[in-house]
């Protein structure tokens, strides 16, 4: 006779419904351990069968310590899972461990929580990136767990570090600095503006002019450091990280979809 303490006992260790612990223990036949393994397998053969759904929702969670700070993506298929405290849970232990432990322990460890996870909220629950910054500040920011940044500095202050982190999410720049552009980047945007420009009326070196000016537009519009500051549109962030005596170490944008 199962009892109901013993359906308990197994959904606080699981988080899975009670029919689900119930049927377990009557397969185990009131062995806890049993039922443990038993619920692990189902959850695992569920997801595999839900692993081909697309998942293009979920959450972001971060680990933070001195001088280091890591990004987690979980996904699911939809946004009331997203936002559910249990997924967001799996999604702040599998960062805990990250920054605890490393990458690898967390993955070793999502491996079990997602199957879990699957198997109670019924949807595709899926690992995506873990990113990782180490820098002497560091700063970290997250939007409506959506988009998650992480910039590292040399110097300035964890405030600056998280106003540019705020800033990244915002504005996802594609590059750090004009110098890393790649030249085919250039070339592809060079041949874009060069018809236009050809058009135009204007001697050839004003026509080189307005080519180059609409290469270096283009491009500072999606480099980190030449953009426009969001709380502060008259300043760039490299005058804003000169203003904190700050240097631009690294940094790194996630989003779930």
């Amino acid at each position: 006779m199962i009892t109901t303490e013993q359906v308990k006992e197994l959904r606080d260790k699981t988080g899975v419904s009670v029919m689900q612990c119930k049927k377990a223990l009557e397969e185990a036949e009131g062995d806890m351990e049993k039922a443990l393994l038993i619920l692990k397998k189902k959850s695992t053969e569920i997801a595999a069968k839900k692993s081909y759904r697309e998942a293009t929702a979920g959450t972001i969670a971060k680990g933070e310590r001195d001088g280091k700070a890591m990004l987690v993506v979980l996904r699911c298929e939809t946004d009331f899972v997203a936002k559910n405290a249990d997924f967001v849970a799996i999604a702040t232990a599998i960062a805990d461990k990250a920054i605890s432990e490393g990458e690898e322990a967390a993955k070793a460890i999502a491996t079990e929580l997602v199957s879990m996870g699957v198997q109670k909220l019924g949807e595709n629950v899926q690992l995506g990136e873990i990113v990782t910054v180490e820098a002497p500040v560091v700063g970290v920011y997250i939007h409506d767990g959506r988009v998650g940044t992480i910039v590292g500095l040399s110097g300035g202050s964890p405030e600056v570090a998280r106003d540019v982190a705020m800033h990244v999410a915002a504005m996802n720049p594609e590059y750090k600095t004009r110098a890393d552009v790649p030249a085919e980047a250039t070339d592809k945007v060079k041949a874009m503006f060069a018809e236009e420009v050809a058009a135009s009326n204007k001697p050839e070196d004003i026509k080189e002019k307005m080519l180059a000016g609409k290469i270096d537009t283009f491009f500072k519009e999606r480099t980190l450091l030449d953009q426009s500051f969001i709380k502060n549109p008259d300043q760039t962030i490299e005058a804003l990280l000169k203003a904190s005596g700050a240097t631009l170490v690294s940094y790194v944008r996630v989003a779930t979809a």
